[in-house]
């Protein structure tokens, strides 16, 4: 059975409290961060292992490529989003074809060493916000759907279950939800015409969505994750979406709006949240492991649906996946050079840890 909390592990390989962590009921999902990759058959024993302490969890990465690619060493360094976007404006149909490439390129590495799914695409409009930037396909909406489409459609032909992020926008809010809580002050009319838009028009490739940390105030007053109004009423309802809703990390700044780490997993769940995400904090791992012992499991349906459909393999401990790898692999990679900046070895990853 799959629990209600996402966790992590701390390094390369998992300690006896890990393992005593994972056999908790309530305990159904691990992410990984970079902290816990070393080469591709490292990440594969490591996968191999926590299976083997809790066969049915879900394990989970953020590999969207760009500046967010946990896995480096040995795996192919993605291009950022924004890149098929710039391409698009170019030659629309090249960058359609490279983005569904580039989903399944994405995919197949990352199921190849037996991770179910990457938290990805971000659905986000590349606008104002600095955390958001290229790590959005473009700036218009009608774009970044037809981007969006074909990366994920790519995912699939893979065998991995896709996730919309930040709904219902975090890209035109200029604040920082890992450091800040940011506000969006605009009208549920102008959120819809701008960022929402792109989530209900995919909504039939999408198998799980992230909603923001964002407080829209002249929507509801809490954040979008905390938030039954754009949960239960405009996502289940309205939208009619009846996949996985992840919390974004209850670690965040922006979370702490909640209170404690027990409020924060509570109030995710209470709104519609199927799994929430504490990490980088085992502290607050177990204060919220605590506050769901007397919770029912998740919607078991649901959370199934994120596991791979069939993981790859490695040879001789490196990927090396075949012919139409390697050409996804080569285009992928143009595609990063010729749309790189000089300051591009400087721009960090917003979501990164600070440990």
């Amino acid at each position: 059975m799959i629990g209600a909390l996402m966790i992590d592990v701390q390094g390369l390989t998992l300690t006896p409290e890990d393992q005593a962590l994972l056999k908790q009921p309530q305990v159904g999902g691990l992410i990984l961060f970079g902290r816990n990759v070393e080469s591709p058959q490292q990440v594969r024993d490591l996968t191999d292992s926590i299976r083997a302490v809790r066969p049915d969890i879900l394990i989970a990465v953020d590999q969207e490529g760009g500046r967010v690619q946990r896995l480096r060493e040995g795996f192919t360094r993605l291009p950022a989003m924004g890149m098929f976007g710039q391409l698009y404006d170019i030659d629309p149909d090249e960058a359609l074809i490279a983005a569904s490439n580039a989903g399944w390129l994405m995919a197949s590495e990352v199921l190849a060493v037996g991770i179910d799914f990457s938290f990805a695409p971000v659905l986000d409009v590349n606008g104002i916000s600095h955390v958001i930037g290229d790590r959005g396909f473009h700036v218009h909406p009608d774009k970044v759907s037809l981007l969006a489409r074909a990366f994920m459609q790519g995912m699939h032909r893979a065998g991995m279950a896709t996730t919309g992020k930040h709904f219902p926008g975090h890209g035109s809010v200029e604040a920082d939800s890992h450091i800040a809580a940011p506000v969006d002050e605009r009208s549920l009319d102008e959120i819809r015409e701008q960022d929402m838009t792109v989530f209900f028009e995919l909504a039939d490739q999408l198998d799980a969505l992230m909603p923001a940390h964002v407080i829209y105030p002249k929507v509801d007053p809490d954040p979008a994750g905390f938030s039954r109004h754009w949960l239960q009423d405009i996502v289940r309802g309205e939208m009619g979406f009846d996949g996985v809703l992840f919390s974004d990390d209850l670690s965040m700044q922006a979370a702490c709006v909640a209170g404690g780490a027990d409020a924060r997993i509570r109030a995710a769940l209470d709104a519609g949240c199927d799994m929430g995400l504490v990490c980088n904090n085992r502290t607050a791992a177990y204060e919220a492991l605590r506050a769901l012992d007397d919770q029912p499991l998740p919607n078991q349906t649901r959370l199934e649906r994120m596991r791979a459909k069939r993981f790859g393999s490695l040879t001789h401990g490196k990927l090396l996946l075949g012919d139409e790898w390697a050409m996804a692999r080569t285009q992928a990679l143009a595609i990063r050079e010729r749309f790189a900046i000089p300051a591009d070895a400087g721009i960090k990853d917003p979501t990164a840890p600070k440990s």
